[in-house]
């Protein structure tokens, strides 16, 4: 494993960058072409929140912080998740395609859910320089 050099090098990001990534080129197309133009705008900014989360979090240098940020991130993966769950109901996307968000959003909230944990485990450990 290498050392984590920027927020890039986290594996939360990565996971949550492909499941941005796959909402950008497989619903919002969908969404847009049904004219949904309210529900095309909550998902890029549900998922674009995602991502700018946890690079935000990591900015901050700081485990609490970054846990924050991360929650945030977490709340904002699973407001995607739900306008995709809207976008199926509202038969604007298949259920098949449904299935393929659900399973793009899995590992990423798994990666990000085990990141939180070390986070929080972390900040817990660290004892303040009292010098």
């Amino acid at each position: 494993m290498s050392a984590i050099q920027s927020f890039e090098d986290l594996e939360a990001y990565q996971k949550c960058r492909a499941f941005r990534i796959f909402i950008f080129e497989n619903i919002l197309p969908l969404i847009l072409q049904k004219k949904e133009f309210s529900l095309a705008d909550q998902i890029k900014r549900a998922a674009r929140s995602v991502t700018n989360n946890i690079a935000e979090g990591y900015g901050r240098y700081h485990y609490r912080d970054n846990y924050k940020f991360c929650s945030n991130a977490r709340g904002s993966l699973c407001e995607t998740l739900e306008h995709a769950i809207c976008a199926a109901d509202e038969k604007i996307i298949p259920p098949t395609l449904l299935a393929e968000v659900r399973a793009s959003y899995a590992p990423a909230s798994n990666i990000l859910n085990g990141y939180m944990a070390y986070l929080a485990k972390t900040a817990s450990t660290k004892v303040p320089n009292n010098k």
